[in-house]
């Protein structure tokens, strides 16, 4: 366990392994943390194949929570793409590499686009495993939005302090909204955050919500800006409701240079996942 500041946020991350550098976004939506990549953290394919530890035996893995999240800090302010690929950035110049193989998983996908689009001198190649997209992820972020707003107006700063410990994540608890973690292990941000000026609070809420769920597209990147990414691209689909498979097609439509494997849940598991990583790194070259 490694601390950084970036942007005046504390960043907990773990750079191991050796060869080509792997610079991974965590799934989890709002609760990307390293331990989502691990056996003991994780889900379906990266639980059953401990990703965390196997990639790290074939790349120098790049791994972190994402601000807002597990043991990372976080500031109250409006939350887009761009803060989101400046702590990425960052952290792939302090593991002292220029170019990466971007693996990004759910939301972790769309901060890869993100990063593609901003950075794509840095992009080897983007692995995309289970994209998020669609009407119902969009509704998703708008409805966990709301029940935060509605739970602060009734309720007040100092019961989301109080409840964040419960389960720690905006995903999994709504009402603790996206600021909710970073109060459960800094008490100099929780006093901060139980201050604050509740319309100011509503309108950096909004802006958040505007900015990461805009529309039915895949996130992290418009139309315009995915047909104009040259870096290669895999693309594992997903086949629910945050993780359409419609989201997975658009991405393979636009991408001028994208592979989309034809294989769905539930037939995907950790060890052809392993394979198809490995198989992209090798026609990557690197």
């Amino acid at each position: 366990m490694a601390f950084a500041t970036i942007n005046g946020i504390k960043i907990n991350y773990q750079i191991q392994g050796s060869g080509t550098p792997l610079l991974m976004f965590a799934p989890g939506g709002f609760g990307a943390v390293m331990s989502r990549w691990t056996a003991t953290g994780g889900k379906r394919e990266f639980q059953e194949m401990d990703g965390l530890a196997t990639l790290s035996k074939h790349f120098t893995t790049i791994a972190y929570d994402r601000r807002e999240a597990g043991l990372s800090g976080g500031r109250v302010e409006p939350l887009n793409w761009d803060l989101y690929v400046l702590e990425a950035k960052a952290l792939l110049d302090l593991a002292g590499a220029k170019q990466a193989v971007i693996l990004g998983s759910c939301m972790g996908a769309a901060l890869a686009l993100a990063f593609a689009v901003r950075h794509p001198g840095a992009c080897i190649g983007l692995y995309l495993h289970w994209p998020v997209g669609g009407y119902r992820w969009m509704m998703k972020g708008h409805t966990f939005f709301a029940r935060h707003i509605e739970f602060v107006r009734k309720n007040g700063f100092d019961a989301v302090v109080k409840r964040a410990p419960e389960k720690g994540s905006f995903w999994e608890d709504a009402e603790i909204g996206p600021w909710g973690p970073p109060t459960i292990h800094d008490r100099e941000f929780a006093a901060q955050y139980a201050r604050q000026e509740v319309a100011r609070y509503v309108a950096v809420c909004e802006q958040s919500r505007d900015a990461l769920f805009n529309d039915t597209m895949p996130s992290g990147a418009s139309g315009a800006e995915l047909m104009r990414i040259e870096t290669p691209a895999f693309i594992q689909s997903g086949n629910d409701a945050s993780h359409a498979h419609s989201a997975s097609w658009a991405l393979n439509e636009l991408i001028p240079n994208a592979e989309l494997w034809d294989v769905l849940p539930p037939h995907q598991n950790g060890q052809n996942t392993l394979e198809q990583i490995l198989r992209f790194k090798a026609k990557l070259g690197v």
